[in-house]
């Protein structure tokens, strides 16, 4: 067998270079990841606030306050506080398939600018809420606008960048969605001391915030000269590819830009097109990244930190300054993957978090098997333990954040010819929100009956996850978005899918070397 997973690079280099322009537009596009970085950092840190659960979850509030007799791992399980959290990411599900066809037909800049409307109005539901009723209202607008968001920033971004950048300017999202958690973490640290029991209303309707700041940036954004060209703007995107490559000559990007885009015109139905044999591996890796992204466990952390670290005995404000801690790990983490994932690839990433967590997931397991066992009650927790928690679960945190966490977004935003790409974003989006409501849903019943056996559920997952990459993910790497079906050509499981007969241009999504002129 063939180098396994492995295509190898050397496809045509377009002339450019990354600009100051580009560098500018993608970080103000990558600010969308902020509303649902935002809101993952903002839900733990509300839903272990005891003047949140009085109000709103009194069953919960007396089940973890007054009844000392409930099991440790049991005192948060409630499926009315879950659906509080959870039902964002059906909301999310169901805006995602809408936000493909904005996307493809309006532009990547409409999709971005109702997410930040939409995200906007849940914020301030949720900050005026004095029913369940207003909360999950709020919740599903923050999804509607999470489901636009993250079906156009992840493209916008990859069509921005020059291949050699596109990986670190794709984790722009990432990072944003890891600083968004951050700042959630220390507004609830803070928000939770005001006197008077209602600053999680600050909480919540601080998510106006980030909506703004994508609301108003995606109304001065230019668009993506793959966006213009698919909408007939062919005279406007390539006056806006000179000026995002820096050069005078485009012509060869430009040109195969406009052969992918006449060729995307001829698909009728992008949904029913995903289907056929040819794109298998793209459909393959839309459904199974995201899927696996979920179940590597981490939104059980992100989600539920201080709630987590609250059940494993650490007090009210030890578990957020705890979380707060995660944050920070996450966003430095992610740092260093913006940094390296263009110098070392995809792969070797994914492989190295893939292992990391595994083992952070099974120590973490065994320390909080060994003090709370079956019955989840461990009396008073030393401060050696407090600490060694902390340290296997920031380590796995790392682990994801510069494997599983940004790649999960950049890898399938970069492999999608354009006559599928808005569609095959929407099943990513999907599937991503799916495992995420389930995840979310079930979690806390699944503490309740699994206890510590819970990190070694997902620690399977991220087992069987680190398999699927090494023999099924090809190198990405530097390779021309225009020129991404090669690595399925050459990859010694895919090939079989992918023929000459499909591509015939060595690679390229078009049928014939046409060229453009006059424009």
């Amino acid at each position: 067998m063939p180098a396994v997973g492995i295509a190898s690079g050397g496809g045509k280099e377009y002339a450019g270079k990354l600009t100051g322009y580009v560098l500018v537009t993608c970080i103000i596009a990558a600010m969308g990841g902020l509303i649902f970085g935002y809101d993952i950092g903002i839900s733990g840190g509300v839903t272990s606030m005891d003047s949140f659960l009085k109000k709103f979850f009194p069953s919960v509030y007396r089940k973890k306050e007054l009844d000392k007799s409930t099991n440790q791992y049991c005192q948060y399980d409630s499926q009315t506080l879950t659906m509080f959290t959870s039902s964002l990411y059906l909301a999310a599900l169901m805006a995602s398939v809408v936000a493909a066809t904005v996307t493809r037909k309006f532009g990547r800049k409409l999709s971005m600018f109702f997410g930040g409307v939409l995200f906007c109005a849940g914020a301030i539901i949720n900050g005026a809420a004095h029913a369940v009723w207003m909360l999950i209202l709020g919740r599903i607008l923050l999804g509607f606008g999470i489901g636009f968001s993250n079906q156009s920033v992840p493209l916008y971004l990859s069509e921005m960048a020059p291949s050699k950048s596109r990986g670190a300017l794709n984790i722009c999202f990432q990072l944003s969605i890891t600083v968004g958690i951050l700042v959630a973490n220390l507004l609830n640290y803070f928000f939770a001391k005001i006197e008077g029991g209602w600053g999680w209303r600050l909480s919540l309707g601080g998510a106006v915030v980030p909506a703004l700041i994508i609301t108003v940036g995606s109304l001065i954004l230019p668009d993506t000269p793959n966006s213009m060209i698919e909408r007939g703007q062919h005279e406007e995107a390539k006056t806006q590819l000179r000026r995002i490559r820096g050069v005078d000559d485009v012509s060869e990007e430009f040109n195969d830009l406009v052969i992918a885009s006449d060729e995307s015109k001829k698909i009728e139905d992008p949904w029913k097109n995903l289907l056929q044999r040819k794109y298998r591996p793209q459909l393959c890796m839309a459904i199974l990244i995201p899927f696996f992204q979920q179940l590597t466990g981490i939104n059980v952390i992100m989600f539920y930190a201080p709630v987590l670290f609250n059940t494993i005995g650490f007090g009210s404000d030890a578990s957020l300054i705890s979380a707060v801690i995660t944050g920070l790990v996450n966003v430095a983490a992610t740092i260093v993957s913006m940094y390296g994932v263009d110098k070392w690839g995809r792969r070797k990433f994914f492989l190295e978090g893939g292992t990391q967590m595994l083992i952070c997931q099974i120590v973490v397991a065994a320390c909080i098997g060994a003090k709370f066992g079956l019955d989840g009650n461990a009396g008073n927790l030393p401060k050696w333990y407090a600490i060694v928690v902390v340290v296997f679960i920031c380590t796995y945190v790392a682990g994801f954040a510069w494997s599983w966490g940004p790649l999960g977004w950049l890898v399938p935003s970069e492999i999608f010819p354009l006559e599928i790409r808005s569609a095959a974003q929407s099943i990513n989006v999907s599937v991503n929100m799916i495992f995420t409501f389930i995840v979310a849903q079930v979690f806390l019943t699944m503490l309740c009956h699994l206890k510590f056996g819970l990190f070694i559920f997902f620690a399977f997952f991220v087992c069987v996850m680190s398999v699927f990459v090494y023999f099924f993910l090809p190198e990405t790497k530097g390779i021309p978005i225009e020129e991404m079906s090669r690595v399925w050509k050459q990859h010694w499981y895919w090939k079989r899918f992918v023929t000459d007969e499909d591509y015939p241009n060595d690679g390229y999504e078009m049928s014939k070397p046409t060229i453009v002129t006059n424009v």
